[in-house]
This record gives structure tokens, C-alpha cells and sequence, in this order.
């Protein structure tokens, strides 16, 4: 029976799609979280009538046919790259990003170059603007030991004050990245994302500049997850892997009928 078939595909994609909303949800209050969608699509159908086919000597055509649909997969986890909130954290090197872009970040034993919107940034021993594992910020800046205020303005540059000094120096220069195609970046974990030949090559320019986002200090980017929504979801999920799993039982129903006819 095709049916037993079709009810565990979609069970199959019903716990994808669940495992899809557990992950958003367990990254609401990560920074600068990027929600997930799954997406689905049919599975071949057997023509035992094709549509259109010539079905009598008169060249009577079939209008409809007899398709008979295989179940369900999963096509696609789509990233939503919509921005998040913003929260306002007072921290110097805290930046968030008002539209679209991505900050570049050096990755260890020349790896290449990752990208991310979490600008939750910090000083390492050397005073060169790093992320939270220790990443080096691209292109590299360094903050003087001497300095006693850190002002980043909304074009990415980055000033700072010195001791005993009046007049403040620009240290460095904040560069974004775009790309043709965000959601086909590949996520690596710790907020960080690959380029890929589905998001085609990085462009890149300063920030605040046509077609890239403005940098905002003491801010960190939110997760786009809306708790509510997610929810919904989830319970849309569950009941649409309880009536999969009913076709499974109804179908079990059938055969042991059969079983028992003498």
C-alpha cells in the first residue's frame, strides 16, 4: 500500500520541521540569530492515466488523468535573513548593524574569512578589536593602550581618545560585506558564516554607503525569532505528525483486514 509509504514521509519531514522550530526556539536570545524555515515539496507521482493522453480511437483526450502522489520531503532550511531588534548594551565595542551587511572576521591557521552580524566585539592582550572566541576583526584595527574613550561612528570608523591627549585619532576603518545571495551562506556555529557558490562572492565596501548598513555603537543585534510565531508552529508541526502517523495506522487497519479474510 503507498499509503504506509506516504504517512512515514511525512513523519520524516513533519520531525524535520519540528527540529527546524526547536532550533529557533533555542536560539531566541542569541545574538543576531538568523530564524530557519523548512520548506517541502512533493515527491514523484505514478501515471497510471497521464493528463492528456489520447484515451479511444475517436482521439477522445483525458482531461485530468490518474496521478498518484509518492509523499513529501525536504526540499529546503531556509535562513530568514531579516534583521533583528536591537538592545542597548552600553559596552564600547558592542555594534550592531542597521541594514544589510556583514562583519569580516579572520579565522585561525589561515582558514579564510567568516562573516557575521553578532558585534558583541572585544580587546585582546594586543589591543586588536577581536570577537568573543578570539577571532580577529577584519580589516585588523588596534586600540592604543593609552586610550580612554572608544568612539565608532556610523560609517565604521573608529576613533579613539588618548590620555593627555585633546583632539581624537582615527585608528581604523570598519569594511562590510554583502552578498548576492545571503541566505545561501553556510553557518558554522558561533554566529559565524561561510561563503558558498549559491551566496556568490562577498562585496564589499564601508559601512553607511549605498546599498550596506550603518554601524550603531553600544548596541548588539537581537534574534529575529518571534517566540509567538514559533509556537504556532510548533504545535502545526505536532498535529500535522499525528494525522501522518494516523494514515500509518489506518493503513495497518486495512492490510489486517485483509489478512483475515478466508
Amino acid at each position: 500500500m503507498r499509503s504506509l509509504h506516504i504517512g512515514a514521509t511525512g513523519m520524516l519531514a513533519q520531525q524535520t520541521n519540528v527540529d527546524v522550530i526547536s532550533n529557533n526556539i533555542a536560539n531566541m536570545n542569541t545574538t543576531a540569530y538568523s530564524k530557519r524555515r523548512a520548506e517541502f515539496t512533493d515527491l514523484l507521482y505514478q501515471n497510471v492515466i497521464r493528463p492528456g493522453a489520447i484515451s479511444t480511437s475517436s482521439q477522445t483526450v483525458v482531461p485530468s488523468g490518474i496521478q498518484l502522489g509518492l509523499g513529501v520531503r525536504t526540499a529546503a532550511v531556509y535562513r530568514i535573513t531579516e534583521g533583528g531588534g536591537l538592545t542597548n548594551t552600553g559596552n564600547t565595542l558592542d555594534l550592531a548593524l542597521r541594514g544589510r551587511g556583514y562583519f569580516q572576521v579572520e579565522l585561525p591557521e589561515g582558514k579564510g574569512i567568516a562573516y557575521t552580524r553578532d558585534g558583541a566585539f572585544q580587546r585582546n592582550g594586543e589591543g586588536v578589536i577581536v570577537t568573543h572566541d578570539g577571532y580577529t576583526v577584519q580589516p585588523e584595527i588596534t586600540i592604543p593602550d593609552d586610550a580612554i574613550e572608544i568612539y565608532v561612528n556610523s560609517s565604521g570608523e573608529v576613533w579613539v581618545k588618548q590620555d593627555g591627549e585633546t583632539e581624537e585619532i582615527n585608528v581604523g576603518q570598519l569594511e562590510l560585506a554583502a552578498f548576492p545571495n545571503e541566505a545561501g551562506l553556510e553557518a558554522m556555529g558561533n554566529n559565524l558564516l561561510l561563503e558558498t557558490e549559491a551566496s556568490g562572492a562577498p562585496i564589499l565596501d564601508n559601512p553607511d554607503t549605498e546599498g550596506f548598513g550603518s554601524v550603531l555603537q553600544g548596541y548588539l543585534e537581537t534574534s529575529n525569532v518571534n517566540p509567538v510565531a514559533e509556537i504556532t508552529e510548533l504545535v502545526s508541526a505536532q498535529r500535522a505528525y499525528e494525522m501522518n502517523s494516523k494514515i500509518i495506522s489506518t493503513s495497518d487497519q486495512m492490510l489486517n483486514t485483509i489478512n483475515q479474510l478466508k
